[in-house]
């Protein structure tokens, strides 16, 4: 859920910048080259935190085999959607950029939970920066994940009002053109045609029903996003003993299985992002807005 979370964020905002410079164009041609400026910035900014992470990462946690390829492969999965991305249409430089370090943090929470004090510099202390920024994203997710979802309900074309024209067309013949028998009035003063539907006031029972679905099932997805996150801060029922005389235990979030469930979360971010990238090439009469 935070991959998807994490994947949409970054797509809104890249959308929400182009939508912007376009604006200020309409409004004095040239204009927007600021909200573009800002887009390429934004990328850089972000690509040189992921590269800075991932140089970190070799110089802390490169002492063994097992991490080394952990962030190695970390790198070729930032170097392959990159490359995905730029040779075709799709996407955008600044989500590339979000998912990269997104990515990298992953890493960083994988390398970390390393139960194995030579491969991991970190273990036996807290990792209070960790959790709170694991925490924050969580959190974000689960305020994203409670908008969009409801954001359908508040959105849906059943509660647009369609636009009505100030002249009648003549669809006569097989031709779509201006009626020049009827005189142009307003939006207020036409006659009333077309079909009548339901009033926005009047919501039918189908639409309450499916409300209620979409309740039950936001509280369900609610539900086990915070199970899984109390199960990583609790490093699932596992605590690894670092210093049996001393009965000193490491942070119960670490563990080979917290670095398992973390690598699937990483490596499934990565393949849906590449996925969202390849869809549109592969499936070119499908919609994928």
């Amino acid at each position: 859920m935070l991959a998807f979370a994490t994947m949409a964020v970054a797509y809104d905002w890249n959308e929400d910048w182009i939508d912007r410079a376009d604006q200020q164009d309409r409004l004095s041609y040239g204009s927007g080259s600021t909200w573009l400026h800002a887009i390429v910035g934004t990328c850089a900014a972000f690509y040189l935190l992921a590269l800075t992470g991932i140089g970190l990462l070799y110089h802390h946690f490169s002492d063994c085999s097992e991490n080394t390829w952990i962030i190695t492969l970390t790198l070729i999965g930032m170097v392959a959607f990159t490359f995905i991305q730029l040779s075709g249409t799709d996407g955008s430089l600044l989500t590339s950029s979000i998912m990269s370090v997104y990515v990298v943090y992953l890493a960083y929470s994988m390398v970390s939970k390393n139960p194995d004090g030579q491969c991991n510099p970190q273990l036996g202390g807290n990792d209070a920066w960790g959790i709170a920024i694991g925490l924050t994203l969580t959190a974000v997710s689960l305020a994203w994940t409670g908008f969009s979802w409801t954001a359908e309900e508040r959105l849906n074309l059943d509660n647009v009002q369609s636009a009505r024209s100030v002249t009648g067309l003549n669809t006569s013949a097989g031709a779509v053109g201006v009626n020049l028998d009827q005189p142009f009035l307003d939006p207020e003063d036409q006659p009333a045609t077309g079909l009548v539907t339901e009033s926005d006031s009047a919501p039918s029972a189908a639409n309450g029903g499916m409300a209620g679905s979409s309740v039950w099932k936001l509280n369900v997805v609610m539900a086990l996003i915070c199970c899984f996150v109390a199960m990583i801060l609790t490093g699932w029922g596992t605590i690894t003993v670092i210093k049996e005389d001393e009965n000193n235990a490491a942070n119960p979030t670490v563990g080979k299985v917290n670095m398992a469930m973390i690598g699937i979360s990483q490596w499934t971010a990565i393949f849906l992002y590449i996925w969202t990238l390849v869809a549109p090439r592969l499936f070119p009469d499908r919609d994928f807005s």
